[in-house]
């Protein structure tokens, strides 16, 4: 049995053959005793694989003592322009300076990061010197600093590491600080890459790629514009949902998949309404944390692996794919597994008492649409520019991201066909 980056195997070669469906089912293990009571009980192994977490309003002042702890004498610091534009960046490199660092800052990077821009970022990385690998800005920053740090511990092309556990050699110690309530990069095992040849996202899942340390300040979220607000706010619902359905989900992945729908589905709305109510971001913040916690470790489903299709094929924004795509696969799951769903619907504040847990799944797929509507979020495919004539290939590319694994129900070409054309 192999728990290797969160997939639980038991050899064969699928890594969801051998789940059950019976939640925690628990069994006597060893010789019982004669009052009756048992000795043990055992239940499924779980993994949980977590940062070191710093979180909290002002938490940037302790970047130069986080990096510091890692080793760090020269960091290498990658952010892009919007992060440098809003001040975060001369904030950052102020406290690493404080504590007597010497940064040095790489901030080539674009949405949905390009495997070019990666290995432009890895030459700048050797050619400087720099030891520990900071990131602070969105998903991209971070996927983009996990990129040149695979390289450094293991050369080659960052294309080379698609697929699970495919990084082989240590990295260098990385140090990721937020700026956005949504894509759990800073918490997780993943990167995501695009191949600019290709059309296609890759997605790199090792444990390795797990930071040191997370650094989580919310008032790096008061920068951010309404539309990535509301797209990295739907990839942290997409997280949390798709963690809790997952093959590999588990108890501790569990409870924070549900506290983060909880508190996305009653502060995202009041982030885009009244961007300065730090209450909401703060539980924005935290929601993202927890959605990143949970889906590092219970994975994800369909809606993300069609998601990096689109992305790879249109450099499209990750967060609003999901919004379009997950309420199209929360039925579809819902036809094998709707129980999973009740859970669910209770923490997005539907009633599900009485209620047949296929409607609550159908209710809950509504609520994410109305969610998406409320902050903005096409309804479909076609006005992101996604035409039927790409379904055929984006079908074929889905079922190889390493994110169909755990999704709950069975999907083969002709399903993910389907979906997309319903979500067009």
């Amino acid at each position: 049995m192999s728990l290797a980056s969160g997939v639980m195997t038991t050899g064969g070669g699928d890594p969801t053959a051998e789940w059950s469906r019976d939640e925690y089912q628990c069994e006597l293990v060893g010789p019982q005793p004669a009052g009756g009571a048992p000795l043990g009980r055992s239940t499924r192994l779980a993994k949980f694989h977590v940062p070191e977490i710093v979180f909290g309003p002002g938490s940037l002042a302790e970047l130069g003592h986080c990096a510091l702890r890692l080793g760090a004498r020269r960091p290498f610091l990658v952010t892009d322009p919007g992060l440098i534009e809003a001040g975060w960046v001369d904030e950052a490199v102020g406290h690493l300076r404080r504590v007597g660092l010497r940064p040095v800052v790489w901030h080539d990077v674009t949405p949905n990061p390009k495997e070019r821009e990666v290995e432009a970022g890895f030459q700048r990385y050797a050619e400087s010197g720099s030891d520990v690998i900071v990131g602070v800005g969105g998903g991209s920053v971070i996927d983009a600093a996990k990129g040149v740090a695979i390289l450094s511990g293991n050369g080659g092309r960052i294309l080379d590491y698609e697929g699970v556990d495919e990084v082989v050699q240590p990295i260098p110690p990385t140090v990721m600080v937020p700026s956005t309530s949504g894509t759990g990069a800073d918490v997780s095992q993943f990167a995501v890459i695009t191949d600019t040849t290709e059309h296609i996202k890759i997605t790199i899942v090792s444990r390795t790629l797990v930071p040191e340390i997370s650094v989580i300040d919310p008032r790096l979220l008061t920068t951010m514009p309404d539309w990535l607000n509301a797209a990295t706010g739907l990839d942290a619902l997409t997280h949390a949902i798709e963690a809790f359905v997952s093959r590999a989900h588990n108890p501790l992945t569990d409870t924070h998949a549900l506290h983060a729908v909880r508190l996305i589905t009653r502060n995202l709305v009041r982030t885009q309404v009244l961007p300065k109510d730090f209450g909401a971001r703060l539980a924005m913040a935290q929601a993202s944390l927890e959605a990143g916690m949970a889906f590092t470790n219970a994975i994800l489903g369909a809606t993300h692996a069609m998601s990096h299709q689109v992305g790879g094929l249109l450099d499209a924004p990750h967060g609003v794919v999901n919004g379009v795509l997950l309420p199209h696969v929360i039925r579809f799951n819902a036809q094998a597994w709707p129980e999973r769903f009740v859970a669910l619907g209770e923490a997005a504040g539907i009633p599900t008492q009485g209620v047949p847990p296929h409607e609550v799944a159908v209710r809950l797929a509504e609520l994410v649409r109305a969610l998406a509507d409320d902050v903005g979020v096409p309804k479909g495919l076609a006005s992101l520019g996604v035409a039927d004539s790409d379904v055929p290939v984006l079908a074929r590319t889905t079922l190889k991201d390493a994110c169909m694994a755990t999704n709950p129900r069975n999907v083969g070409v002709r399903d993910v066909e389907t979906l997309f054309r319903a979500a067009l």
